[in-house]
């Protein structure tokens, strides 16, 4: 059964607890200069994430941005994890706009994965296997909050102000007679169009990387 840490002794200053939830323990105690070195880097692999491996297989859009955004907020904190994946989404767009708008939704659930990743491998669990009990725990929240709760809203709201992309009429039409309305589109988007799919390889692949990041002992990650 897991069990809680013991509470931090009463010396602990508030402030201290605060920074050991905003950075991971690998920022921790770093300076200013290193910090903001460590975001550039993790910022770099997230435009190189966005810019060049992302690939389609049938239908499915396939990228890596989940499995990116987590690692972010689990190598830098909910704080800097958060800032390297909008600052990585944000100019990989403006390398490669393909004509688009900015998605400005799509960085900000991005960005919001970093943040419950970071939070949540702040969790005092001690037991084994807590590694995988967290990581399981930030796959679906991340779902329920970032790829549903704001990706997904994101575009349905837009596209009910521009009109709907074809396919997704198309799919809206044949499985639930045309109706628009949020569920329908949210089903259709993640099931139909395989936006759970690109999700479910991510998560695999984070629990395939974690261990072996783990046992990286510069890199302070907590996976037992």
């Amino acid at each position: 059964m897991c069990k809680t840490k013991n509470e931090a002794p009463m010396s602990a200053t508030g402030s201290s607890k605060l920074m050991r939830l905003l950075f991971s323990d690998v920022m921790l105690g770093k300076s200013r200069a290193r910090k903001v070195a460590y975001t550039g880097v993790v910022a770099g692999l997230c435009i190189v994430t966005s810019m060049f491996l992302e690939f389609k297989f049938l239908d499915v859009q396939f990228s890596l941005t989940i499995f990116m955004s987590v690692l972010a907020g689990i190598l830098l904190g909910p704080l800097l994890g958060s800032a390297a994946v909008f600052l990585g989404d944000f100019v990989g767009y403006l390398y490669n706009s393909w004509g688009l708008l900015y998605y400005w939704w799509v960085a900000l659930s991005c960005a919001l994965m970093a943040v419950v990743a970071g939070l949540v491998m702040r969790l005092p669990l001690r037991c084994r296997g807590s590694g995988y009990i967290k990581l399981a725990l930030i796959c679906l929240l991340i779902l329920v909050l970032c790829s549903v709760g704001v990706n997904t809203t994101g575009f349905y709201v837009y596209y009910t102000q521009v009109g709907f992309s074809p396919k997704a009429l198309e799919l809206l039409s044949e499985h639930f007679g045309g109706m628009n309305t949020y569920l329908t589109y949210a089903f259709v988007r993640l099931f139909f169009l395989g936006q759970i799919w690109n999700s479910l390889a991510n998560y695999v692949l984070l629990f395939a990387a974690m261990p072996v990041l783990g046992a990286v002992k510069p890199l302070h990650i907590a996976f037992a």
